[in-house]
C-alpha cells in the first residue's frame, strides 16, 4: 500500500545575544538512495539576512550552506517534504559471486574506491565480543543482521539531546545509548569484520502512529546490493520507512546541522511532524 506523507521538521537555535555566525551547513535534504518518491522538499532558513547555496558533498549528499550577513539573534530551519512511501522488500538483491559467505575480499579497485569505508582503528575488547567467532564461514546477509540484532538486544536505547557521539567501547560499557552511538557501534563491528560500512542520518517515520523522529542507523556495502541499511535500534533491514539524508564515514559529516558561532547561550528546539494521507 502506498501511503503519501508530509513531514515538517522545524530546528531553531536561539542566542542570549546577537551574534555572527560562521557558515552552517544543513543535511535535511533526502539523499539520491532513499526508497521514497520524493514529490516536493524545500528547505527554509531564517532571519532573511542570509545567502543559501546548494550543492553536494563527495559522496553526492545533497547539503546547504547558509552564509549570514550580520548578527542574529535566532538560526530557523524549516524542512519540509512530500513523498510516497512504497512497500520494500529490504532482502529484495542478489549478492556477487563470492560474496555470498563471508568473509570475502573486495575487488582491489573497488576496495580502494571503499577506502575510507573501511578504515579500522584497534581492535576494542568490547567490539571483539560481538564479533562472529574467528574462523567462522557463513552466509554473508544472515551474519550481519544477527549482528545488528546482537547489538538491538545488548544496547538499550536512550534518548541523547547532547552533541557527539560516544565511542564504542563507551556504549558496550555502559549498555545503553542513543541511536547515533548504536549506529557507530555497527559501523566499527561491520569494518573490523571487513565489511566497508557507513554511518547514516536520517528520518525514521510511523505512518501509523503519524510520528517521525530524526534517527541513525549502519550502512554496509554489499556487491551485487550496494550500500544496504541496518538499524541497531530495532535490529532490522532499512525499509520504506527509513528515509537517509546524509551517508559518510564519519559521523561528524552526517551530522543534520553544523557549524560556528561567537561564544554565547544557546537555546536549542526541534519540532517534527508528519501528517499522513
Amino acid at each position: 500500500m502506498v501511503r503519501a506523507v508530509t513531514l515538517t521538521h522545524v530546528t531553531t537555535y536561539r542566542y542570549d545575544r546577537p551574534v555572527f555566525l560562521g557558515p552552517q551547513t544543513i543535511r535535511l535534504s533526502p539523499a539520491p538512495h532513499a526508497a521514497a518518491r520524493i514529490l516536493r522538499h524545500a528547505l527554509v532558513v531564517e532571519p532573511g539576512n542570509h545567502s543559501l547555496f546548494h550543492r553536494r558533498d563527495p559522496q553526492g549528499n545533497p547539503e546547504a550552506r547558509a552564509v549570514f550577513d550580520g548578527k542574529v539573534e535566532h538560526f530557523t530551519i524549516t524542512a519540509m517534504l512530500e513523498a510516497e512511501l512504497q512497500p520494500v522488500n529490504p532482502f529484495s538483491f542478489v549478492l556477487e559471486d563470492g560474496a555470498h559467505r563471508w568473509p570475502f575480499a573486495y575487488h582491489p579497485l573497488l576496495a580502494a574506491e571503499l577506502g575510507p569505508n573501511l578504515r579500522t582503528g584497534p581492535l576494542s575488547p568490547g567490539v571483539s565480543a560481538l564479533l562472529p567467532p574467528r574462523g567462522l564461514e557463513a552466509d554473508t546477509l544472515p551474519t550481519l543482521l544477527d549482528l545488528a540484532r546482537r547489538v538491538a538486544a545488548q544496547i538499550s536505547y536512550i534518548r541523547r539531546d547532547e552533541p557527539g557521539i560516544w565511542e564504542p567501547e563507551v556504549v558496550i560499557a555502559r549498555g545503553e545509548g542513543s541511536c547515533r552511538d548504536s549506529a557507530w557501534l555497527l559501523v566499527h563491528a561491520f569494518r573490523a569484520m571487513g565489511i566497508a560500512a557507513r554511518f547514516c542520518s536520517g528520518y525514521l517515520l510511523d505512518t501509523d502512529e503519524r510520528t517521525a523522529e530524526l534517527h541513525a542507523w549502519a550502512e554496509a556495502f554489499l556487491p551485487g546490493a550496494g550500500w544496504v541499511g541496518f538499524d541497531p535500534t530495532s535490529g532490522l533491514l532499512a525499509a520504506e520507512f527509513h528515509l537517509p539524508l546524509s551517508a559518510a564515514s564519519d559521523p561528524r559529516l552526517a551530522a543534520p546541522v553544523s557549524g560556528t558561532h561567537e561564544v554565547c547561550g544557546v537555546t536549542f528546539s526541534a519540532a517534527l511532524t508528519l501528517e499522513v494521507a
